[in-house]
């Protein structure tokens, strides 16, 4: 009887060794997913507290070329990028990078970092896009972050 208790007794640690080794790596890995997931969230939580934008004017037909100019400037510490940011006009989605658009910051156009302190300015000729800037009452400028500002258009 000794024998069988010494073999069933190190059948058993074996067994208990074998499906530690298999739990340690997959708990380790859960928990270093989790951790990161949180390190994200809470990254992101910064960055929109970090982050504001004032849409100073909206003007549709200012200069007599019938295109929607938008003017918005970065207030936040949070540098932006100009082809992450995104227009709504009257709850309609308009697509800042179209061919037909244009973007500047400060009066550059070949710069896509839209840091603090700085004004962006969107320029989108009213045949370029489905919705109606010649009636447009709103736009609403957002950021890559969510965080978000909106103006009324001025003719």
């Amino acid at each position: 009887m000794g024998v069988s208790v010494s073999a069933s007794t190190a059948v058993i640690v074996a067994g208990m060794f074998f499906a530690f080794t298999a739990f340690y790596p997959v708990a380790a890995n859960g928990f270093e997913r989790v951790t990161e997931g949180e390190r994200d969230l809470h990254e992101g939580a910064i960055e929109r507290q970090n982050t504001a934008v004032t849409v100073e004017s909206a003007t549709f037909n200012a200069s007599g070329n019938d295109e929607l100019v938008v003017n918005a400037t970065n207030e936040g510490t949070v540098g932006l990028v100009v082809s992450d940011a995104s227009l709504v006009v009257d709850n309609e989605y308009v697509d800042v990078a179209a061919d037909e658009s244009w973007t500047s910051v400060d009066g550059t156009g070949d710069t896509d970092l839209w840091l603090d302190g700085e004004t962006l300015s969107i320029a989108i000729p009213d045949a370029a896009v489905d919705a109606d800037l010649a009636n447009a009452s709103r736009v609403v400028v957002v950021t890559e972050s969510g965080v978000r500002d909106a103006a009324e258009v001025s003719a």
